[in-house]
């Protein structure tokens, strides 16, 4: 069943020489504007009964635009959206709250716009005040509060009661750790129950968690529409590579499946080349048991003179979460530079201590290493340059994705 369906949305503003002209177009009469201005065009897609959509893109792209015109708060220029079923947003801290009003005034006052009477919002108010743990503030004026607490009772109040639709927008990555996780569970126990959720988030691994479903937004439009896990593989590589990504591209983001059954291999190698750059890897084995050393050799060719040159590699499930990511600068090497035509070979060795599943290494070269692991120029970057297996070689005490081999005593 199709809770929201969106068609050719669209929202641009516009200047006229008067204001006359503008009360005009009130009124339908045909003025032309004087300079007219699209923040979003041609957005269309669909969101099902119980799926997860998630929605990226770069500050100004138009996603909380979006947002706002599925909620009812922004007018569209052109198009239609479709609602079936109550939706719950989350777009910005205060929810519209009024500082003078406590908390729990605003709670009353919010759930009467949301639809519900007094009676119903009184049943749960404790409910809400536990989930929010402000503690006193609950009754103190909202001027008082921290962004973060803003946050918990806008959440809080949203989700008292299930809706058919969430839209959360990135308000949530203000709050501490431990509330977003409780915000999480939350979140995860309403789409067991069949809540659809759209999530905007600048997080590719919390949308990879959550939904089924990826929107990539660019300069106003739909970039990529797909599965979540390659549309944001798709917009990390673009933010890698400064947006210099095509389909072409995206496909070499897919690593060889012949290595799955490549177990015989004693040396896999992968060549990859993209402009300033070439790649070569070779690893031991294609695949590996647990707890024995793996070793990836990153050989580079570089097209260019480089002052800095760095590498570093990765390794993802294959879902897409990251579980490590470092380079030669965050681990404090220092390479010579670079002629046009010369290599580098860079090997990083690792104990396995990854539980027996599908791994993909990611490979990055870049120049001038800054801050904590930064790069001024990016010259390489593959998400899926090299697929592995960690295989059991007996049953492990632990489950999990790491083994964090810990010291156990009894007392």
């Amino acid at each position: 069943m199709t809770l929201l369906s969106v068609n050719n949305l669209g929202k641009a503003y516009r200047s006229y020489r008067s204001e006359w002209q503008r009360i005009a177009r009130w009124f339908y009469l045909p003025v032309k504007p004087s300079a007219e201005h699209w923040v979003l065009k041609g957005i269309s897609f669909t969101v099902e009964r119980g799926e997860a959509v998630g929605i990226v893109g770069q500050n100004g792209a138009g996603k909380s635009t979006l947002l706002k015109m599925i909620t009812g708060t922004l007018q569209p220029t052109q198009g239609q959206v479709q609602v079936g079923g109550r939706i719950a947003a989350i777009l910005e801290l205060g929810m519209g709250f009024n500082p003078e009003l406590s908390g729990r005034q605003n709670v009353y006052h919010a759930g009467g716009l949301m639809g519900f009477s007094f009676q119903q919002i009184d049943k749960v108010i404790a409910e809400i005040e536990d989930f929010a743990e402000i503690g006193a503030y609950f009754d103190e004026p909202v001027r008082t509060y921290s962004s973060g607490m803003q946050v918990r009772v806008a959440f809080s109040v949203a989700t008292a009661f299930r809706p058919d639709i969430l839209i959360v927008d990135e308000a949530l990555s203000v709050g501490d750790a431990r509330f977003q996780h409780k915000c999480m569970q939350r979140i995860r126990r309403y789409q067991q129950e069949g809540m659809s959720l759209l999530l905007v988030s600048h997080a590719p691994d919390t949308i990879r968690m959550f939904c089924q479903k990826g929107i990539y937004i660019k300069d106003g439009t739909i970039e990529k529409m797909g599965d979540a896990a390659s549309v944001m593989d798709y917009y990390q590589a673009a933010m890698v590579m400064g947006n210099a990504v095509d389909e072409s591209a995206e496909s070499s983001l897919i690593a060889d499946e012949a290595l799955h059954d490549n177990r015989d291999a004693k040396f896999v190698v992968v060549d990859k080349a993209s402009g300033p750059v070439s790649v070569n890897i070779t690893c031991e084995q294609g695949y590996l048991q647990m707890g024995s050393r793996m070793t990836v050799r990153i050989t580079t060719q570089f097209a260019s003179d480089w002052q800095d040159p760095h590498v570093g590699f990765g390794i993802r499930t294959k879902s897409g979460i990251v579980i490590y990511e470092a380079n030669t600068y965050t681990l404090g090497g220092k390479l010579r530079p670079v002629k046009c035509g010369e290599s580098l070979a860079v090997e990083f060795s690792f104990d396995c201590a990854l539980y027996p599943d599908t791994y993909e290494l990611m490979v990055g070269v870049a120049d001038g290493g800054y801050d904590r692991g930064s790069f001024k120029i990016p010259l390489f970057f593959d998400q899926s340059m090299l697929v592995f297996e960690v295989l059991a070689g007996s049953v492990p005490g632990w489950s999990g994705m790491v083994d964090i081999r810990p010291e156990v005593s009894f007392s």
